[in-house]
């Protein structure tokens, strides 16, 4: 079982970590928060999936059972210069690891101005992803920051909890606004309760509602537009991401 990827373009290793710009270095659209951030902001823990073409980010709690579920789907060749894998058996040829993504968010920082990143699956004392930054220098030799992050490598037998999350029949589903006007609104509303509401129609209308002893606050959106997925009456809201490398589905639960 064999891992290893090298990141050399900037523009990639931005849209991989941080989101500056797209993955392409001939699109460098801006972008939301990278997808490393992002992962790390929406799960303290999941599951890395590798393939020989594609890298997945799984989080499988169990939305029936009041968790959110998460399934973020990358091609490998959007991002890595080099990519280079080896499954557990030739019929199986995929890795499952469990990681910690705040850790690999964290030793991405240190790679803004970086020439070159290397990850690496090692296992000296126990499973880790290697992650080496090699940063310029004013001498003829480069400095090179390494980062060990531990991993837990998630055997065969399990790796059926791991499957992309079945999407039931939706009720109704609607085009999000602006990510930056939602991100605000909802910011501001989690001051004021712990909970929220989403209600959407098949007019293209959604409103975001939070309701308190003290205080009830609404905030209407129209004009959104109607795709053909998204919200389960009062049991699931399933919020999908797509940008031309990276799909990103969440699943949250309503509450009871």
């Amino acid at each position: 079982m064999r891992f290893r990827a090298k990141i050399v373009d900037l523009a990639c290793l931005n849209h991989f970590s941080r989101g500056v710009w797209s993955g392409s270095p001939r699109n460098a659209a801006l972008l939301p928060p990278g997808v490393i951030n992002t992962i790390a902001k929406l799960a303290k823990a999941c599951t890395l999936r590798l393939t020989v073409s594609k890298l997945y980010f799984i989080l499988s709690d169990k939305v029936a059972n009041g968790g959110v579920s998460m399934w973020c789907e990358l091609c490998q060749g959007n991002f890595f210069d080099e990519f280079q894998m080896e499954g557990v058996a030739a019929e199986h040829n995929e890795i499952y690891l469990e990681l910690v993504p705040e850790n690999l968010s964290r030793a991405l920082r240190t790679a803004q101005s970086a020439k070159a990143v290397k990850i690496k699956l090692t296992n000296k004392h126990c499973p880790c992803l290697r992650v080496a930054v090699e940063l310029p220098s004013l001498s003829s030799s480069s400095r090179i920051v390494t980062h060990d992050i531990p991993v837990g490598v998630i055997p065969r037998r399990l790796w059926n909890d791991f499957r992309e999350p079945s999407v039931p029949d939706f009720d109704v589903s609607i085009y999000l606004p602006a990510l930056k006007t939602m991100k605000s609104v909802v910011e501001r509303m989690k001051n004021l309760s712990s909970s929220i509401v989403i209600e959407a129609n098949l007019s293209g209308e959604m409103n975001l509602k939070i309701e308190t002893d003290l205080v009830s606050v609404t905030t209407h959106f129209k004009d959104l537009g109607n795709p053909p997925w998204d919200i389960v009456s009062n049991r699931i809201v399933h919020f999908i991401l797509l940008h031309e490398d990276v799909s990103l589905q969440y699943f949250i639960p309503a509450l009871a």
